[in-house]
């Protein structure tokens, strides 16, 4: 499918019933259920391709491991099959072999793994080639890239004979993330105590404990966003936790600045429009780096200057994020711009006479997803729609039921 259309439409109402389960989550507990025996004790598992190729890959007998586009699985798949001393090649799409994983690399290295870049050094695609007895107990990461580098070594680094201790240097980026990844190894039965700037793991073995993953923050976002610009809304989302362990959980407390209300219940949460919207509001996003893009383009159109930070890490994601923002929402007369290192202010302009506005998602499924509520006071045509696959298969669908022509 090239493209879609999607009709104007400003009421909303209805139940997002194919909200998916939390991918980051789905992730990791694929990965603890293998380490704890492989026994199938993770349930309601995210319907994501990415955690369905997950679910794939971790028991390959493969040699070669295709991640295609999948920055976590190739993270964590590189560190469980390195530190279980699996030989294989790891790649992916082409855009896989544009995102760095020396970090990664070069901490594996210094434990003992003999990991070989096969064509870029680097980056993907690589080479495990076996490990046989660790060299170190200790490595350090830089604590503002990817958390996803810190969490695979985590989960790993009970394999270990010694254990591990990773000491993060400098800010710490996406510590939810962290947070997250320490709180399953718990419910698999290892701790990961994290003190000052280290995280330390001891020699352990975990347990196969019955785990039912939750609702997905990154997914529900998207429908606050449709909430905030929505002439009336009443939506109801299933699933969704108010105490969870994702960080972008945040989702909620940024749009209650920009006009939504959310209700918790037992079984989820119903948000709505509410009368108050600030006319400037400022975010740290590095705890939540994956909101970014819903929060931007709601402030786009709705008026809302901001001024934002902690989007470093977003230029080395499916593609880079700021830029495509930038462009993208440059079509609604908006501009990003930095006014400082590691600061940036987004303008935005009148949009006032714009009936239609056509997307490029970049092969990004939350370009594709954040820009999307912008059909409640516009038309929008929607390039390479497919990509929503990657994390929320049922998007569009669940557009139609609260009311869209899709």
């Amino acid at each position: 499918m090239e493209e879609i259309f999607i009709k104007q439409h400003s009421s909303l109402q209805g139940e997002v019933k194919r909200l998916p389960s939390s991918k980051s989550l789905s992730n990791r507990a694929l990965i603890l259920q293998a380490l704890a025996g492989n026994q199938p004790v993770v349930s309601n598992l995210s319907d994501a391709r990415d955690t369905v190729l997950m679910n794939k890959l971790v028991g390959t007998t493969e040699k070669v491991v295709d991640v295609m586009d999948a920055g976590t699985t190739m993270r964590f798949l590189t560190a469980y099959f390195g530190i279980r001393g699996s030989q294989k090649i790891m790649t992916g799409t082409a855009r896989m072999k544009e995102r760095p994983i020396g970090l990664l690399v070069d901490a594996l290295r210094a434990i003992g793994v003999s990991v070989d870049y096969v064509e870029r050094e680097g980056f993907p695609p690589i080479e495990l080639k076996g490990f046989s007895r660790q060299l170190a107990n200790e490595v350090t990461v830089p604590g503002n890239v990817s958390s996803q580098y810190i969490s695979a070594l985590m989960m790993t680094g009970p394999l270990l004979p010694n254990g591990l201790r990773i000491k993060l240097q400098g800010k710490v980026g996406s510590r939810p993330y962290i947070d997250m990844t320490a709180a399953l190894m718990k419910h698999f039965g290892v701790e990961a105590e994290f003190k000052d700037d280290t995280i330390h793991v001891k020699h352990a073995a975990y347990k196969a404990n019955p785990y039912r993953v939750e609702g997905d923050w990154s997914g529900a976002s998207y429908w606050f966003a449709h909430a905030a610009l929505a002439r009336e809304a009443s939506l109801y989302l299933p699933g969704m936790i108010d105490k969870s362990l994702q960080g972008d959980r945040a989702i909620v407390g940024i749009m209650e600045k920009l006009g939504v209300n959310a209700v918790f219940d037992s079984n989820g949460v119903r948000v709505s429009k509410s009368a108050a919207v600030n006319k400037a509001i400022e975010w740290d996003f590095t705890d939540c780096p994956d909101l970014a893009q819903t929060v931007l383009p709601v402030c786009a159109a709705k008026g809302v200057v901001g001024t934002f930070t902690g989007l470093e890490s977003l230029y080395i994601k499916e593609t880079d994020r700021v830029t495509a923002l930038r462009k993208e929402l440059g079509k609604i007369n908006a501009q990003i711009v930095e006014p400082e290192k590691g600061v940036w202010r987004l303008e935005p302009g009148k949009i006032d006479g714009i009936t239609h506005i056509e997307i490029e998602t970049y092969h990004d499924h939350r370009m594709a997803m954040g820009l999307a509520p912008l059909a409640t006071i516009m038309d929008v045509t929607i390039k390479s729609p497919e990509v929503v696959n990657k994390s929320y298969p049922g998007y569009w669908e669940d557009m139609r039921a609260v009311g869209f022509s899709v």
